[in-house]
């Protein structure tokens, strides 16, 4: 017996050993496979980029994974609790594995066999590392023992903190949010330091599935689960029961942040962003790079900008009649439902979408769009309104099959079932005035002229309604805004603001073709300044002016202030015949605003790496005694500005006192109410398509234009001072409100001599018609009368032949009028 018993143990103790050299083999085959853990060192997750207003205001995050990485000294230990809780109670105390963990799932899968019960796997947070890192998901027992090896060595390389950091950064919570801190501004737009005990027992939930825990589409069983966590932090002893009772009461509180644009109406200026950081570093870069960028938009700035663009963009629309509702929906059952799918304008808040529900002569019965819960289901609640004749009065003009009609009652204008926009009265429950989106567009600029910073840029009336950047990506013809150029090529190279020329008719011959240009009213003014003619934008001037000196050099200045990359020398283009951009043209001005400096328009002002390693820096000036390591009675630092001088400061002066002129004299005379040291110049281009105004005050520059997007006449009149100026005039009276009133430094050395307006010579003492000019040293008002543009016989002067391609550009355009 026992021979027998000592054969068997014999046996037995072979077969164990042939069993434990096999599985030795078998794992050891195994481990030849396994990827390096190694690379977890060297983790560099995809983070969100952020991108923010230069007073820090979060504008907008892009992410292909919504992760903001935290290292594990930022995690409250209450959110570390929470999922330690629901993962793996026993973290800080297992080698990887969890032996007891790891025997009860094995009883409870034998107990499952055959029942189609999905088998448990006990993994802990090691292991869920080893597998998110570096393993795949398969459900494989080959697969689950690589993971715990993996775990084990996992655990012998890094410190327990180290793991637990790798884990709350990497799992995915749903709704596209990787890692604890992005989860937590997602679902509940709070950052991981504000999260209650219920919402951190939320969170730790979702990792086991965040299908099966979602707040909206599986509440009860997203509650169960929560309640379970926040009962295991309980037993652990991470909360008290009366803080565990108190949690468990709580609803789950689920406030899904939105994606995109934070930051309102700053749409227009994000996307532009965007762009260059695209255009500089890559998609990857920006969507995985987790860059921190600060911008040079001002919000403050930026809403009076929205503000006046759109105030501007809408009274001329309203004047030109009712064009029709958004669409026509059936109203017949229940409305709220058709009506909530009608997509409105998002980011023009002060208008809602209504559908007419009554018309009548006195005015309209309406049904409000019905808001969205955050499960995205439109609220039962249904609001109704009225729009008195009143407050629809401009719709009385309305359009039928194209043609302008008038009506006499609302009645006519809109019948039931018709979506429209309304904004509320102010001071009234239901009352509410009837909106249209504008047809007409524009776009608005304005920036410091002294380091060419961005402040606020609009691109249109709503980026919900046109993504299409018109202060960016419009090309447009400046009309007269151009000619500040043109007038400052001359100022540059031996004109003088008193210099006189001719304002009368010429005409051009070229062949065939003959331009003959015009002043924008048909009138000639005979002799007059060069001050003149940028007071009162005389196109006749301008292109004697141009003739006079060369197109060449004109070419030159408007290549040198960066209007165009290559101007045409044709004789139209003095008159902003050619195409550019509201941007471009606001630099432009930026240099005569700030002495004549080269600048380059900023949108943003630094760029940090995911490290704060800073990796662009927009302003390059350098800093002399910036490093200074203790005060020893040294002045202050001085930014040294390298910028180039592209023109004569005096000039620069010059160019800008004429501008004044404009402001308080000539076509942006509607300006001068603001009481204000403001210069700037109209501009209105062929047909009345364009209309234009850009101005500027010594530290601010602000440019926009207002036409169709698909060129056509604003309408006879329609000029850059009646539309184009009142606008910037209400942008400018918020902006500078409770500022300074700075007036424009004349530089040392400039002569200011009183002239005759009119002859453009010292003016006698007593003259009525006296005006101060400033003139360069070695310079000054001519001694005998003389006309540029004047013949030797008294006559207007005559024009020289064009080329074919200038003949092409008067067909084109011919230039700008007012």
């Amino acid at each position: 017996m026992i021979r027998l018993i000592g054969y068997f143990f014999g046996i037995g103790t072979t077969l164990a050993l042939l069993v434990a050299a096999g599985l030795a083999v078998y794992i050891g085959h195994l481990t030849k496979d396994l990827p390096d853990y190694e690379v977890l060192a060297k983790y560099e997750p995809p983070v969100t980029t952020r991108i923010h207003a230069s007073d820090g205001s979060l504008m907008a995050e892009y992410a292909r994974e919504r992760r903001l990485y935290l290292p594990i000294q930022a995690i409250p230990d209450r959110v570390k609790a929470a999922f330690m809780s629901a993962e793996d109670k026993n973290f800080y105390n297992h080698p990887g594995i969890d032996i007891t963990g790891l025997g009860r799932a094995i009883v409870v899968n034998l107990q499952n066999l055959g029942s189609g019960r999905r088998q448990v796997g006990a993994s802990t947070i090691t292991q869920q590392v080893a597998k998110n890192f570096l393993l795949s998901s398969d459900q494989t027992y080959e697969r689950k023992i690589k993971e715990m090896i993996l775990a084990f060595r996992i655990e012998q390389a890094y410190s327990k903190d180290r793991i637990l950091e790798l884990y709350l950064n990497e799992i995915f919570f749903g709704f596209g949010a990787y890692g604890v801190a992005g989860a937590a501004l997602t679902y509940f737009d709070k950052s991981v330091n504000e999260l209650t005990v219920a919402e951190a027992a939320y969170l730790a939930s979702l990792p086991k599935g965040p299908n099966n825990y979602h707040p909206f589409k599986h509440a009860d069983r997203a509650l169960e689960r929560r309640n379970w966590v926040i009962d295991q932090m309980v037993a652990n002893g991470y909360v008290t029961r009366e803080e565990g009772d108190k949690a468990k009461a709580e609803p789950l509180g689920v406030k899904p942040r939105r994606n995109g644009s934070y930051l309102f109406a700053g749409e227009y200026f994000t996307e532009e962003v965007r762009r260059q950081i695209i255009a500089r570093y890559g998609e990857n870069a920006l969507y995985e790079g987790g860059l921190s960028v600060r911008t040079t938009l001002d919000p403050k700035i930026q809403l009076i900008a929205r503000k006046a663009l759109q105030n501007g963009l809408l009274k001329y629309d309203t004047l030109r009649g009712y064009r029709g509702p958004v669409t026509h929906i059936d109203i017949s059952g229940d409305w709220g439902v058709p009506l909530g799918n009608v997509k409105g304008l998002e980011d023009v808040p002060e208008w809602t979408l209504a559908v007419v529900l009554d018309s009548s002569s006195d005015g309209l019965t309406i049904g409000l769009q019905p808001a969205r819960q955050v499960s995205g289901d439109i609220v039962k609640e249904r609001v109704e309104g009225t729009v008195s004749k009143d407050d629809m009065g401009f719709a009385m003009r309305h359009f039928v099959n194209g043609k302008s009609v008038r009506a006499k009652s609302p009645a006519e204008v809109l019948e039931p079932g018709d979506v429209i926009f309304v904004q509320k009265n102010e001071g009234s429950d239901n009352a509410y005035s009837l909106r249209q989106a504008p047809e007409v567009a524009g776009g608005l600029v304005a920036m410091d002229p002294h380091t060419g910073r961005v402040l606020a840029m609009v691109g249109g009336f709503s980026y919900a309604q046109s993504e299409f950047n018109r202060a960016t990506q419009a090309m447009r013809q400046p009309g007269s805004s151009f000619k500040p150029i043109v007038y400052s090529a001359a100022l540059d190279n031996g004109y003088t603001p008193a210099s006189v020329i001719m304002d009368g008719p010429i005409t051009i011959q070229s062949g065939n073709t003959t331009w003959t240009p015009k002043n924008y009213d048909g009138t000639v003014a005979g002799p007059a300044t060069l001050r003149s003619g940028i007071e009162k934008s005389r196109n006749l001037m301008t292109v004697r002016l141009a003739n006079d000196m060369g197109m060449k050099l004109v070419v030159e200045y408007a290549e040198r202030f960066g209007v165009y990359d290559h101007l045409a020398p044709y004789l139209p283009m003095a008159l902003g015949s050619g195409e550019t951009t509201v941007m471009r043209m606001v630099s432009a001005y930026s240099i005569m605003a700030n002495g004549g400096k080269s600048i380059k328009p900023s949108l943003i002002d630094r760029i940090q790496d995911r490290y704060g390693k800073t990796v662009f820096k927009q302003d390059e000036r350098g800093c002399e005694g910036c490093n200074a390591t203790e005060w020893k009675n040294q002045s202050e630092p001085e930014l040294v500005d390298n910028s180039e001088q592209v023109l004569d400061p005096m000039t620069a002066y010059q160019i800008t006192s004429m501008m004044e002129g404009v402001v308080q004299r000539g076509t942006g005379a509607t300006i001068a109410e603001l009481g204000r040291h403001i210069a700037g110049k109209t501009g209105t281009t062929n047909d009345e398509k364009d209309a234009w105004f850009i101005g500027f005050t010594p530290n601010l520059v602000v440019g926009l234009y207002m036409g169709y997007d698909t060129p056509r006449g604003l309408g006879k009149g329609a000029t850059g001072g009646g539309l184009a100026a009142p606008i910037f005039k209400d942008f400018m009276r918020v902006a500078l409100d409770g500022t300074p009133n700075v007036d424009f430094q004349v530089p040392e050395g400039m002569k200011l001599i009183a002239i005759n307006r009119k002859t453009g010579m010292r003016a006698a003492e007593g003259d009525p018609n006296t005006i101060i000019e400033a003139f360069k040293p070695g310079t000054g008002p001519a001694d005998s009368y003389w006309v540029i543009g004047m013949g030797a016989d008294g006559s207007n002067g005559a024009g020289g032949a064009l080329s074919p391609q200038a003949n092409q550009a008067i067909q084109d355009g011919g230039g700008g009028l007012y």
